[in-house]
Order: structure tokens, then C-alpha cells, then sequence
């Protein structure tokens, strides 16, 4: 893979919304390089016997199983809000 480029760094930025100084983008730009030449050596490992993994160990699922329980009533659950409208909370708006 080619070496990656001041101007890739600076679009990358850009797009992060970051700005750097000359001398920060050229360290990055030497950083990215050797992160992608070291990707780049992982590559040649031999990985044919080797099964895919999400995770280095094995996790399971770890979550209990749902189970439908009784909840709140309405009346209940709206008793103590400070406004409410229609059967729901009512909460300031914070879109325009």
C-alpha cells in the first residue's frame, strides 16, 4: 500500500473538524504510515487454519432471558410527573 500523504491527513482532519499545525500534520502523516506498513506486515501472516473471531476470548451472553412481567399502570406511573398530556409525560420541546 502506498504511503499515506499530507493532503490525506489534512482532508481527514477536515473532516473531523481538527485543525493542526505544519508540524503536527507531518507527524501524523509519518504515524499513519507506519501504522499502514505495520497493517501491511500483518498481511503476510498465514491465517488460513485459523477460525474467525469477533472477540479474543470466548464470551457468551451474558444477559438474562426476557420474561414479561406486570408493570406500572398508566395512572400509576404518571401520578408524581409535573405535566403530562394525553396519557404521556409532557417535557419541554428541544427542537425549533
Amino acid at each position: 500500500m502506498s504511503k499515506i500523504t499530507k493532503e490525506q491527513v489534512e482532508h481527514v482532519a477536515d473532516l473531523a473538524r481538527l485543525s493542526f499545525t505544519e508540524a503536527e500534520i507531518e507527524e501524523f502523516t509519518n504515524q499513519m504510515s507506519k501504522v499502514i506498513d505495520y497493517a501491511e506486515v500483518l498481511n503476510e501472516l498465514d491465517t488460513e487454519n485459523v477460525e474467525p473471531t469477533t472477540h479474543v476470548m470466548d464470551v457468551r451472553n451474558v444477559l438474562r432471558e426476557d420474561n414479561v412481567k406486570p408493570s406500572l399502570q398508566r395512572e400509576e406511573a404518571l401520578k408524581n410527573a409535573p405535566k403530562q398530556k394525553d396519557g404521556q409525560f409532557e417535557v419541554p420541546s428541544v427542537l425549533d
